[in-house]
């Protein structure tokens, strides 16, 4: 098992910045999914039929753009509870490529990050 090597207050810098994010992100989904079950309602009464409409963007426009925001909330909560998993497990910060530590600032701007720079870059140029 790989030991951290931040410091138990930074550990719990991030993990106080994980929740966060997590609860804000589960209250989004929420009004997402209720704004999913209008839209279904209304595909369903078959009354709003908009797919005419030029003045704004039909309901199967809305539907789409809707569940790829849900498809992108799941995804970023996976991420965010494998981040919470790794701090749990002291592994957190911790390249899962080269094993280096991740730097604070790459931390900072992405908390469930799994790569260090120098991998990540490495990965999107043979991605």
């Amino acid at each position: 098992m790989a030991t951290s090597r931040l410091s138990d207050s930074t550990l719990e810098h991030f993990a106080n910045v994980l929740h966060r994010r997590r609860d804000e992100l589960v209250h989004l989904m929420a009004s997402n999914d209720e704004a999913l079950d209008e839209v279904r309602e209304s595909l369903g009464e078959g009354t709003n039929d908009d797919e005419h409409d030029p003045e704004g963007p039909t309901m199967s426009d809305e539907w789409s753009k809707l569940t790829g925001l849900q498809t992108e909330g799941e995804n970023e909560l996976r991420e965010l509870d494998a981040a919470l998993e790794r701090i749990k497990n002291h592994e957190f910060g911790m390249c899962e490529s080269c094993g280096n530590a991740i730097g604070r600032p790459r931390l900072e701007a992405r908390p469930y990050a799994t790569l260090c720079i120098d991998c990540a870059r490495k990965a999107e140029s043979h991605g």
